[in-house]
């Protein structure tokens, strides 16, 4: 059934005056309503208009008003008879709950993300940072950065010597540092290096190389207590002796390597081009030049000390600068020698077949031997391990054999299939492992 609507006009105008008039505009609105299946028109005066439209406007509240163009005030049409719009719809506790879940699991999620980002940051902050001081340690482990650690120690004993100003002075020129100390050796020149504060608080590190710079009259007398000490003669000499001191030295300290360098001799006096002074010390002494390489060579080999011949202070300098340089060297030498090579495979090649305490791996050790054998391929020595688990039982295998003949064509008739193809292992190779086990003469060639 249709709804026809008429629309109700009314006019506002005012008659107080024609200021009035003239300031204010006349107003037309227009108002929709029902008026059931017949269509009528009323017509009014402008006052009854007004207050008709006001009561219908009152009584139907689903109108809106429209304004049109013209100052006409237009009321909205009012909402079908039985179509009412349809209210919002409540959620449930459980909806709220489920909704509020969904929020604090999103807020977890963020939280979580956040801590994980944060994470991570501080992760490749740490990592910048051990790669920083990791740089920085190999950095101060070159040689020209562990000069500057390194400090040469000389006993003041040494000083007493004129010649001594050539070292001072050639350590001072190279910006090297030096101190005078006390050494346990008496004559002797040592070294010290200055280590990171994390890593030692206890002081600077001594190195172990010693120098013990002798007078040629000195090292005669070690000579000669070392030649008393050969011969069975535990009674020391009257003259003390720097081999009783040397002695004392390792025996507290076994690590020290001693070099003793002996001054104011020819280098090759030793050997028999000696000046008329070092001749009347040898005849003294009743030394000959075996007796000198008899001690050389004991002192050598049973107390790890070496003995250098030098002409002059100017020799001891240039050899002190030599060991100094040597030790700057180390650490970094240390370093790169400590490090894997990268073309080793773990467990491979490089350390070979690890057998258990059970026997496991013997099968690939086995396996292994054969194929060092000229020709013989993994496939081979496979087959063949399979057939003769371990040498043993191969040898047993041969033991059952009466001719050479039977025991060198043991294995020439086991197939070895590669690429879907069989073959056989031949007599060849058989032989070849037969003369490989059996075989007396290590010179014998198998091919």
């Amino acid at each position: 059934m249709s709804v026809l609507k008429r629309a109700k006009t009314w006019e506002i105008s005012e008659s107080e005056g024609e200021s009035d008039a003239e300031t204010k505009p006349s107003i037309k609105c227009v108002a929709f309503t029902d008026q059931g299946d017949d269509e009528t028109a009323t017509a009014n005066s402008p006052t009854d208009n007004l207050e008709q439209g006001n009561k219908d406007y009152n009584t139907n509240c689903k109108s809106t008003a429209i304004t049109e163009p013209s100052d006409t005030l237009v009321a909205p049409r009012p909402a079908r008879s039985g179509t009412a719009s349809p209210g919002r719809k409540r959620r449930t506790k459980e909806e709220m709950e489920a909704d509020r879940q969904r929020v604090e699991e999103r807020k977890e999620a963020r939280e979580k993300l956040k801590r994980v980002r944060a994470e991570e940051k501080e992760e490749r902050r740490e990592d910048q940072q051990r790669r920083k001081e990791a740089a920085e340690r190999q950095k101060s482990l070159r040689p020209e950065n562990c000069l500057k650690c390194l400090t040469v120690c000389i006993d003041p004993a040494l000083l007493q010597d004129d010649g001594s100003d050539v070292l001072l002075g050639t350590l001072s020129a190279v910006e090297w540092r030096s101190s005078i100390e006390t050494q346990q050796l008496p004559y002797s020149i040592t070294w010290t290096r200055d280590l990171p504060l994390e890593k030692d608080s206890s002081g600077p590190l001594e190195e172990e190389q010693v120098l013990l710079v002798l007078g040629l009259t000195d090292f005669m007398g070690m000579v000669v207590s070392v030649k008393q000490t050969l011969h069975g003669n535990g009674e020391e000499s009257a003259v003390e002796s720097f081999f009783k001191l040397l002695s004392e030295c390792l025996n507290r300290d076994a690590k020290m390597v001693v070099t003793v360098l002996v001054m104011g001799s020819n280098a090759n006096s030793w050997t028999g081009t000696w000046d008329v002074h070092e001749l009347s010390q040898r005849s003294q002494l009743g030394m000959e030049d075996l007796d000198i390489e008899e001690v050389l060579v004991f002192l050598q080999l049973y107390r790890n000390i070496t003995v250098v011949f030098l002409d002059s202070w100017q020799d001891v300098t240039d050899h002190v600068c030599a060991v100094t340089k040597a030790l700057s060297k180390r650490p970094y030498k240390l370093l790169t020698e400590r490090c894997e090579l990268p073309f080793c495979v773990d467990g491979s090649w490089a350390s070979g077949v690890r057998v258990e305490r059970d026997g496991a791996g013997l099968g690939e050790v086995w396996s292994r031997q054969i194929t060092q054998l000229n020709r013989v391929s993994p496939a081979v020595a496979s087959t063949l391990t399979t057939a003769y688990p371990s040498p043993q039982i191969l040898l047993q295998a041969y033991s059952r054999l009466e001719s050479e003949e039977e025991k060198r064509g043991l294995l020439a008739g086991l197939l070895v299939k590669t690429g879907g193809k069989e073959r056989r292992i031949g007599p060849e190779i058989s032989a070849r492992v037969y003369r490989s086990l059996t075989a007396q003469n290590p010179q014998l060639v198998l091919d």
